[in-house]
C-alpha cells in the first residue's frame, strides 16, 4: 500500500458522516450533476404562486434530507459491504437533489424547513433500525420509500404553478432517480414490506408534508 494512503478509523468515518450531515441539514452540499434547472430562464410568478412554489420545493428539501439520513443510517448498518456499498452511491445522488433544491429555495427568496434537524435524526434512527433487520428488509425500505417520494414528486409537479419551468426540471430529474433506485434496491433482493409498515411511512410522509411547507 503506498505510504500516502491511510485507511480510515472509525473516528474518520464518524467524523466524515458528522460532516455529512452537518451539510445536509445546515448547508448547500456540492452536487456532482449540474442542476436540470441551470439553462432555464426564471418564470414571472406573483408572491403568492413564489411562495406556494417555495413551500413545495421546501417539502422535497425537507424529504432529500430525510432520504440522506435514511441512506447513511442503513449503510452503518449494512450486514454485506455490496449492500453498504449500493446504499452510499444512491445516498450521494441524494445529495444532487439536495443540492439542486436549496439552491431553487434561494432562487425563490425562501430557506430550507426549520425542522431539519429532527427531521435527520428520526430518518437516520428509522434507517438504521431498519438495517438491523437485515439487508433484505433494509433495501425493501428503499423500495416503498422511493415509491412513495416517487408518487408525491408526480403530485407536485401537478401543483406547481404552470410556469414554473425550472422547479419542473429539478423535480422530473428526481422523479426519474427515484424510480431507478427502487429498482435498483428491488433487483438486490428488497422485500414488500408487512402491514402496517408501509401505512405508518405513508403518515409520517403526510405530517412531514404539511408541516415543511410552512416551517
Amino acid at each position: 500500500m503506498p505510504e500516502n494512503i491511510r485507511t480510515l478509523s472509525a473516528l474518520d468515518r464518524l467524523l466524515a458522516r458528522g460532516e455529512q450531515a452537518l451539510e445536509a441539514i445546515a448547508g448547500t452540499p456540492a452536487s456532482t450533476r449540474t442542476s436540470p434547472a441551470s439553462e432555464i430562464a426564471e418564470a414571472d410568478m406573483d408572491e403568492a404562486e413564489r411562495r406556494h412554489a417555495a413551500g413545495l420545493m421546501r417539502i422535497n428539501h425537507t424529504g432529500e434530507v430525510c432520504a440522506q439520513a435514511l441512506y447513511l443510517g442503513q449503510a452503518a448498518l449494512a450486514r454485506h459491504a455490496d449492500n453498504r456499498t449500493h446504499l452510499l452511491h444512491a445516498a450521494t445522488e441524494e445529495t444532487d437533489h439536495l443540492a439542486w433544491c436549496a439552491q431553487r429555495l434561494q432562487q425563490l427568496d425562501s430557506r430550507p424547513s426549520w425542522l431539519n434537524p429532527l427531521w435527520y435524526l428520526g430518518s437516520y434512527a428509522i434507517g438504521a433500525a431498519a438495517a438491523m433487520a437485515g439487508d433484505p428488509v433494509s433495501l425493501g425500505f428503499v423500495v416503498e420509500t422511493e415509491h412513495q417520494v416517487e408518487t408525491h414528486l408526480a403530485e407536485h409537479l401537478e401543483k406547481l404553478p404552470g410556469q414554473d419551468q425550472r422547479s419542473r426540471a429539478i423535480l422530473a430529474q428526481m422523479q426519474t432517480d427515484e424510480i431507478r433506485h427502487a429498482q435498483a434496491a428491488q433487483q438486490r433482493g428488497g422485500i414488500e414490506l408487512p402491514f402496517p409498515l408501509p401505512q405508518l411511512m405513508h403518515a409520517s410522509s403526510m405530517l412531514m408534508k404539511v408541516v415543511a411547507y410552512r416551517l
